[in-house]
């Protein structure tokens, strides 16, 4: 999941489709190349174990990103958070007003696989 301010957003798109274009890429280096992942996740010391590390980024499913409706997820868990109160917002008003798939779109032609 991915989120920002909309101000922030509005004011530096380049910044914006830098970082979500960064953050694809990597999901992609994870699905496609897990023991290139792992080796990165053990040379930076955030797992002691190769095949620890290896075992999580295999079972991991990087690669979903391409096939979910980004829509349909942000109404799942809208729907959740409504319900239990940590958002106000419905969520066909959050969908409406909140999202702005733009760059997640652009970047799915541009990260064609």
């Amino acid at each position: 999941m991915i989120a920002a301010r909309r101000a922030f957003v509005t004011s530096n798109p380049v910044a914006t489709k830098r970082a979500v274009r960064a953050i694809l890429k990597a999901t992609d280096i994870c699905a496609t190349q897990p023991e290139r992942a792992a080796h990165h996740i053990v040379e930076r010391g955030y797992e002691a174990q190769y095949d620890v590390a290896f075992e999580v980024i295999k079972s991991s499913s990087y690669n979903r990103w391409r096939t979910y409706n980004p829509d349909d997820s942000l109404r799942f868990f809208g729907v959740r958070l409504h319900e239990t109160g940590v958002i106000k917002t419905g969520p066909q008003k959050l969908i409406a007003q909140g999202t702005d798939w733009r760059f997640l779109n652009g970047l799915k032609r541009e990260l064609k696989a």
